[in-house]
């Protein structure tokens, strides 16, 4: 009897002891988790994607003055992983130029790592 006691106690303190904590991110932005997580690395990728902007219209003449982009209408068309979780990671995105007041110039695929590097970019459209 002391030993079917003894069994019972030691089983109802390891349930008792196993007890699930989940922690729960907080999310202080005005958008949600997945759409602040995406805006929040494209933005940490702004550098690349300004110097793919430059050498796509450098020798475009007719390319006004200023150009630059909005990471709220970058679009994320693909991430690949390249090494394990955690590695490196390929992203492809859809980037739309503009001009003073967001008059939209063009669109452009701009391909970056997650290191902060410039892969390729290519010109797809030019605006009238």
């Amino acid at each position: 009897m002391k030993k079917i006691v003894l069994l019972l106690m030691v089983v109802m303190v390891l349930v008792i002891s196993n007890t699930n904590t989940n922690a729960k991110t907080l999310n202080e932005a005005e958008t949600e988790l997945c759409e602040t997580l995406k805006l929040a690395l494209i933005n940490c990728l702004r550098e690349p994607i300004d110097k793919a902007i430059i050498e796509i219209y450098k020798n475009n003449k007719n390319a006004p003055k200023g150009l630059t982009w909005a990471s709220y209408e970058t679009e994320m068309l693909k991430i690949k992983q390249l090494s394990g979780i955690g590695g490196v990671y390929v992203i492809t995105l859809k980037v739309y130029p503009y001009y003073r007041a967001h008059w939209g110039y063009g669109e452009d695929e701009v391909v970056v790592n997650s290191s902060g590097e410039l892969i390729r970019y290519k010109h797809l459209k030019t605006y009238p």
